[in-house]
């Protein structure tokens, strides 16, 4: 397995997920690093979260509104270039022509060469959880918008008025059951939560809970490479 301690890229940086709140939990570490090193990091949420809740009276339009507020302090404590929050409602997501659409032109828009988004491949874990139907969908769109689309022109050549093809040479995906890279996020993990944080609608018991099961999957992969904290990513090298 890969140590992350290669010579990084210092391009642009776009992560696709599919909820507000997925950025943070799956990848927020290696977002605020690469932010912090200076690479423009860019987060484009594909729904916008407004089934977040178990409370029947809860007006989804304003839960909405809250998450894309919460996305936004978010984004800060990240010390992300840019956040955009999708309008496809929780739970609805598809890989379609028209989703792809808009990824392939985020991606050309910010000259995304490196992709961050969720293992659509990972469905079960263990006896406990099956993987939501959105992280999975929004998985597959990341990388069908990052190959053949965003560097074809035959993929949406309406966008080429404006907007110059864009091939993507990385794509790291998270919540991975076949990791083969383990990244240094020391210094970091602080950012994540306290990015997480700002999630208050989703954190019902508050930010403790995660702040523990974020802190040892850290620890748990930082021990892999010999250092305080790391996060776990299937890495797939397109250059």
């Amino acid at each position: 397995m890969n140590q992350g301690q290669s010579a990084p890229r210092t391009g642009p940086v776009l992560g696709v997920f599919a909820h507000p709140d997925d950025a943070e939990i799956c990848a927020g570490g290696i977002l605020a690093k690469w932010a912090s090193a200076g690479r423009e990091v860019h987060l484009l949420i594909l729904t916008n979260g407004d089934r977040g809740s178990q409370d029947p009276e809860l007006d989804r339009a304003e839960l909405a509104a809250t998450r894309l507020r919460e996305t936004d302090e978010a984004a800060r404590v990240l010390g992300l270039t840019s956040v955009r929050v999708g309008p496809i409602h929780d739970s609805e997501l598809e890989n379609t022509a028209e989703v792809r659409e808009g990824v392939v032109r985020r991606i050309r828009e910010v000259r995304a060469e490196t992709v961050v988004a969720c293992d659509p491949t990972t469905v079960f874990f263990e006896n406990r959880y099956y993987n939501h139907s959105d992280h999975r969908v929004s998985g597959f769109v990341a990388l069908d918008a990052s190959y053949p689309g965003s560097g074809n022109p035959h993929f949406f050549p309406e966008q080429l008025r404006d907007l110059q093809v864009q091939d993507v040479f990385d794509i790291w995906l998270g919540w991975s059951h076949e990791p083969n890279h383990v990244e240094d996020i020391t210094g970091f993990l602080a950012t994540k939560v306290d990015a997480l944080a700002k999630h208050a609608s989703q954190l019902e018991e508050g930010i403790r809970y995660f702040e523990e099961f974020l802190g040892k999957d850290a620890l748990e992969a930082g021990e892999k490479i010999g250092v305080e904290h790391a996060e776990e990513f299937r890495v797939l090298d397109l250059s």
